[in-house]
């Protein structure tokens, strides 16, 4: 039979029994003893109680010392909670539809709901009106980039932004990709190959007038030519025919006047409206010979 003997808890300090070999071998060894396992859990514990630094939560828990920060989070969603608040990834916007605030890259409204009753609660003619509405006010076809609260939704009922653009009525826009016009490679009186029935009109003015003109000169450096080159190459001749109607045919002309004011050299431009309905090319050229 053991022999029992009254000591004391360690951790609570009750009394119990325990059996008297056991006792000797724990003093002979260093060992404490512990009326239950969780007195002795709780005696070897190391760490501290702490209180989440999330104000919205303040949960009591329980951390050892090595993990103990200056900031001490019961669960890593509130760390997330504070922590982007503190450091927001992405600008504080608010809701095109219900104007709360929100923080989100791209989508101008803070929810798929917002953004289904935004996006497309208008309807065919709705969006035809907004479209003559627009080109009425500005004078010239709206791009989809202009009009971004009804282009999903007319992508969507017409097919395309173009289709919605024809069913109003108007000539799309060109992409910035599509290739702006096609060549007719006709000859002009001097035996000159032009590109269209208006550089023919130019070209045959020049040559009444008996000015010496050369075609397709190169300007320095780059691979641009001109349409006509006068003067021994000081002044450069272009026609050009699809200003603001392509993106890329606008972005060429200015590299072209820029190429020009750098090299000192005479840019005569000539647009549609210069030939059409009546041609003003003396009074154009008057200004450079």
């Amino acid at each position: 039979m053991p022999r029992l003997i009254k000591t004391r808890c360690c951790f609570c300090h009750r009394q119990f029994h325990k059996d008297k070999r056991h006792l000797k071998w724990n003093e002979k060894l260093g060992h404490n003893s512990y009326c239950s396992k969780e007195c002795e859990s709780s005696y070897r514990r190391t760490g501290k109680w702490l209180i989440c630094d999330n104000k919205n939560c303040k949960q009591k828990f329980y951390r050892i010392l090595s993990g103990i920060s200056r900031f001490n989070y019961c669960t890593g969603s509130c760390a997330a909670v504070v922590n982007n608040k503190k450091y927001p990834k992405w600008p504080v916007k608010y809701c095109k539809k219900c104007k709360n605030p929100f923080r989100r890259e791209g989508s101008p409204y803070c929810s798929m709901a917002c953004g289904k009753l935004g996006r497309f609660k208008y309807s065919k003619d709705e969006i035809i009106s907004f479209i003559k509405n627009y080109y009425q006010s500005m004078d010239r076809v709206p791009p989809k980039r202009d009009l971004p609260e009804i282009s999903h939704k007319a992508v969507h009922l017409f097919g395309s932004w173009n289709n919605a653009i024809e069913t109003a009525g108007l000539t799309p826009n060109r992409s910035h990709d599509n290739r702006m016009y096609r060549r007719i490679n006709e000859k002009a009186e001097d035996g000159h190959k032009c590109d269209s029935a208006s550089e023919i009109l130019i070209d045959n003015w020049l040559h009444e007038n008996k000015i010496e003109h050369t075609r397709n000169a190169s300007y320095p450096n780059t691979k641009h030519l001109a349409d006509w080159a006068i003067h021994n190459g000081k002044i450069f001749v272009e026609y050009f025919g699809l200003a603001k109607d392509s993106p890329r045919y606008d972005r060429s002309i200015q590299e072209k006047i820029n190429i020009c004011h750098k090299n000192n050299i005479k840019l005569v431009s000539i647009y549609p409206e210069n030939l059409y309905p009546v041609s003003s090319l003396t009074k154009i050229f008057s200004k450079f010979l």
